[in-house]
């Protein structure tokens, strides 16, 4: 950021191979994205609090979330190095999973019409939201997510468990197509459980085919 003079909000996606523990690049987008729940879970930082209080003129080192971060009281009023203070090391992952009107049996083509009913429960280790309730409408030149599910736990196979429960245990009832049951089938498969996916990956799984719903 400081190399191009980038100053605001953005989010900065990583892919990140644990064999070589390299970062690799992959894009800048100039805003929050949905995802952004899953940094919160990760850090404690209220990240849409944490932009209205910078538009503020707050000093980042004086937001008592990013002290809390670095381990600070947050309270104090003292400086923090952000190139070379540590952080606390996150003792939590979060895995997300976005619902949308797709037909996974099509390249995952939108789909539009009617949704009667979407349940959803709640749990400690899982929570999402919806844009959509009973007989509400996805319009066929809408964006067809309608929905985002975190899940979370103190390591990421416990994230992962948590994701299929909470993505079995949903339903969602009308015209449209959804991709929640092929979502859990891809969470199942060795790539995604041992964390050795690549930008290539679903593209590869969608071209062969090789992810099977059961139902």
């Amino acid at each position: 950021a400081i190399s191009v003079g980038y100053r605001g909000a953005g989010t900065v996606e990583y892919l990140y191979k644990p064999a070589t523990k390299e970062f690799f690049f992959l894009e800048l987008n100039p805003r929050l994205q949905v995802e952004h729940p899953v940094t919160e879970g990760i850090t404690g930082v209220n990240v849409p609090a944490l932009q209205l209080q910078i538009g503020m003129g707050i000093p980042l080192d004086r937001v008592p979330d990013i002290r809390r971060f670095y381990g600070l009281d947050a309270a104090d009023t003292s400086k923090i190095d952000f190139l070379n203070d540590k952080y606390v090391y996150p003792k939590n992952h979060v895995i997300a999973a976005r619902i949308t009107a797709e037909n996974p049996d099509d390249g995952f083509r939108p789909t539009s019409g009617k949704i009667e009913r979407v349940r959803f429960q709640s749990s400690p280790s899982a929570w999402g939201y919806f844009s959509c309730g009973v007989n509400s409408k996805i319009h066929e030149f809408a964006d067809s997510q309608f929905g985002h599910i975190f899940a979370s736990g103190p390591t990421r196979e416990h994230a992962r468990k948590a994701l299929q429960l909470a993505l079995k245990t949903m339903l969602i009832v009308g015209e449209i197509r959804n991709p929640v049951e092929y979502l859990v089938e891809l969470a199942e498969t060795e790539e995604f459980k041992n964390n050795t996916i690549d930008t290539a990956w679903l593209d590869r799984l969608i071209a062969e085919q090789s992810v099977k719903m059961r139902f």
